[in-house]
C-alpha cells in the first residue's frame, strides 16, 4: 500500500489549509494600529478644527497667496538647482572610487539627521554677509545673499536636495550596466553613454528624487527662517506664515497647514510604490 510523504494542502472538507505562519500575530497588531492612530490623529484634528464655512476666503487672502506662491517658486528652483548639482554627485557616488567616498557620501546625508535650524546658523557663516564665502561676496558685487528670496532657495537646497542624491544613487546601483557596456563598445563616449543611456535608464529614481526633494522644500522651516528670515510677500514662505499666523489667528494656521497636508499627501500617495523601491 503506497503511503504519501507529502501532507495534503486540503484539508477534510477540500477546502484549502492556510498555513499559521501567514497570520498576524497580535501581539505586532496592537502596538501598529496604535502607532497609526498616533500618526493619523494628528491630522484628522486639522480636518475636525478647519474653519471649512470660511475655508475658500482665507485661502484667497493677500498673505496665503503669496506666502503659497513664494513657496511654490522657491521649492521649484530649489530642486531645479538640486537636479542640476545632486544627479552629477550621486553619480560620482555611485559609479566612482576615489579617496575618501565613504566620507562625502556621509556628509550627503548629514542634513537629513542635522536640525534645520544649525543647518540656517552654518548657512549664515559662511554666506552670510560677514561670512567666510559671503564676506567676499558682498565685498566683489555689494550682495547679500541672506534675507532674500534666493536665500530662501538656498535653504531649501542645503536640506532637501540629500533626498535627490540618495535616491538617484540608489537607482544607479540598480542599473543592468551591460547596456552601458555594449554603448562603450560601439564607440560612444562616456558622456553620450551617460546622456543616452544611463539617465533614461534611472530617470524614474530622477523623477521619484526629485518629487522628494520639492516635497522637501515646500515644508522647509528652521534653515529658512535663520538664513533668510520671516519677511511677508518677500522671504514668508508657507512654513512661515502657519507659524506667525499661529500666534495671531489660529484658524488661518491651520488653513495654511491643510494646504500642506493635502499637497504632500497627493505626492506621497502618487510616488509610494516609486519610493519604496528606490529608498
Amino acid at each position: 500500500m503506497p503511503v504519501s510523504t507529502s501532507p495534503d494542502p486540503r484539508g477534510r472538507a477540500g477546502r484549502p489549509v492556510r498555513p499559521s505562519a501567514g497570520r498576524v500575530p497580535w501581539p505586532l497588531v496592537v502596538p501598529a494600529l496604535l502607532g497609526l492612530g498616533f500618526l493619523v490623529l494628528p491630522m484628522a484634528g486639522l480636518l475636525v478644527r478647519a474653519p471649512w464655512p470660511t475655508l475658500g476666503t482665507r485661502l484667497v487672502s493677500p498673505e496665503v497667496r503669496d506666502a503659497l506662491g513664494l513657496s511654490l517658486v522657491t521649492a521649484t528652483a530649489a530642486t531645479a538647482v538640486s537636479l542640476l548639482l545632486g544627479v552629477p554627485l550621486a553619480w560620482l557616488l555611485a559609479r566612482t572610487a576615489f579617496p575618501g567616498r565613504r566620507v562625502a557620501r556621509a556628509l550627503v546625508t548629514v542634513p537629513l539627521v542635522l536640525p534645520p535650524v544649525v543647518g540656517g546658523v552654518a548657512l549664515l557663516l559662511v554666506l552670510g554677509r560677514n561670512g567666510v564665502v559671503g564676506r567676499h561676496l558682498y565685498e566683489w558685487t555689494g550682495y547679500s545673499l541672506p534675507f532674500t528670496p534666493a536665500g530662501v532657495v538656498v535653504a531649501q537646497v542645503f536640506v532637501a536636495m540629500p533626498f535627490l542624491v540618495i535616491s538617484v544613487e540608489g537607482a544607479l546601483r540598480g542599473v543592468d550596466r551591460r547596456y552601458e557596456e555594449a554603448a562603450a563598445t560601439l564607440g560612444a563616449t562616456r558622456w553620450t553613454v551617460f546622456r543616452r543611456v544611463t539617465l533614461p535608464t534611472v530617470a524614474p529614481g530622477v523623477l521619484a528624487g526629485a518629487v522628494l526633494c520639492w516635497s522637501r522644500a515646500l515644508g522647509e522651516f528652521g534653515a529658512t527662517i535663520m538664513f533668510a528670515g520671516n519677511f511677508p510677500g518677500r522671504t514668508q514662505t508657507m512654513p512661515l506664515a502657519v507659524y506667525l499666523a499661529m500666534q495671531e489667528s489660529p484658524e488661518s494656521a491651520i488653513v495654511l497647514s491643510l494646504v500642506l497636508l493635502a499637497v504632500s499627501l497627493l505626492i506621497l500617495v502618487l510616488l509610494r510604490d516609486r519610493w519604496v523601491g528606490t529608498l
